[in-house]
């Protein structure tokens, strides 16, 4: 059975797009002060940002224990979310105003 060869264009292709710009989840986005307050205040991408969420989150317990899916927010979190609990899906609308 013959196998299939590449010409080297899929290749080129991937090395030009890690010399372009990044795309906007690599996009280092500068923090209200708000959210600065949990995530520090250098710009970061939106995964990271994501990522620092979910520790700050783990480490004080913020998940609702009967609905791991819903999040409880502390005093540092009620100002980014607006309300006092929000599910991990509604989490990234609400980050997403707080980053520039």
């Amino acid at each position: 059975m013959p196998t299939k060869t590449t010409d080297g264009k899929a290749g080129a292709k991937k090395a030009a797009a890690a010399g372009s710009k990044p795309n906007a989840l690599q996009k280092p986005l500068q923090p209200s002060k708000e959210l600065a307050a949990i995530v520090g205040s250098n710009p970061l991408p939106r995964g990271e940002v994501v990522s620092k969420m979910w520790e700050y989150i783990k480490k004080n317990n913020l998940q609702n224990p009967e609905n791991k899916r819903e999040i409880i927010a502390d005093d540092k979190l009620q100002p980014i979310f607006g309300k006092p609990k929000v599910t991990m899906f509604e989490m990234n609308k609400h980050l997403a105003q707080h980053l520039k």
